[in-house]
């Protein structure tokens, strides 16, 4: 079973590159384009709801080594992140609750998580980008799951100054894992800008 809320495991199946790389094109591109052409609530739900079911490590198979140049790698990152809160909602809104505090930015208003900010409402939060993907503005989800991803590093690093009288060990994973958030931000944002522009494969 993937565990990404401690590891952000990056796998894939295929032994010849080339031949993964069609696949996870052809894969993303024929469920966006399902979705969108069937425009149904419930086929919806049923997309989004993989994260939280074992549909989500088929499509870690396919994707997971895809890069933000591609619709694969970045549908696989807001994937991952739905299936981060899915691990440990109490963790993920406590880390969401920090960050934002201590936020200087718009970033907490562009994720736009309902208040008071709990377990559930960050699922929510999480759900909603999704379903923009495949529903709405692609873009629009992208940056909005950057700002998310911005706020979660804040709030990790927040925590990690918190624990480094304490626990020495847990402070650096902390920071790790604020590095994981910062970088997937900068990875969505560059896969909206893609989007928009027309150069995502």
């Amino acid at each position: 079973m993937l565990q990404p809320s401690s590891s952000f495991d990056w796998i894939i199946g295929s032994d010849e590159p080339g031949a993964a790389h069609r696949l996870a094109q052809e894969t993303s591109w024929a469920l966006l384009d399902r979705v969108r052409s069937v425009a149904d609530p419930e086929v919806v739900d049923r997309v989004v709801g993989l994260a939280s079911g074992h549909g989500l490590d088929d499509i870690a198979e396919l994707w997971a080594r895809e890069g933000t140049h591609s619709l694969a790698g970045v549908l696989w990152r807001l994937y991952l992140l739905r299936r981060v809160v899915s691990a440990d909602p109490e963790g993920s809104a406590d880390l969401f609750k920090r960050g934002a505090a201590v936020a200087v930015t718009i970033d907490p208003v562009i994720a736009g998580a309902a208040e008071p900010v709990t377990p559930a409402s960050i699922a929510e939060l999480c759900d909603t980008i999704l379903r923009g993907a495949f529903a709405g503005d692609l873009a629009g989800a992208l940056d909005r799951a950057a700002s998310y991803c911005r706020i979660m590093a804040l709030g990790s690093a927040d925590l990690a100054d918190t624990r480094d009288t304490h626990d020495d060990t847990h402070a650096k994973q902390l920071t790790s894992r604020a590095l994981r958030y910062s970088t997937l931000a900068q990875e969505l944002h560059a896969g909206a800008r893609r989007w928009r522009d027309g150069t995502l494969n």
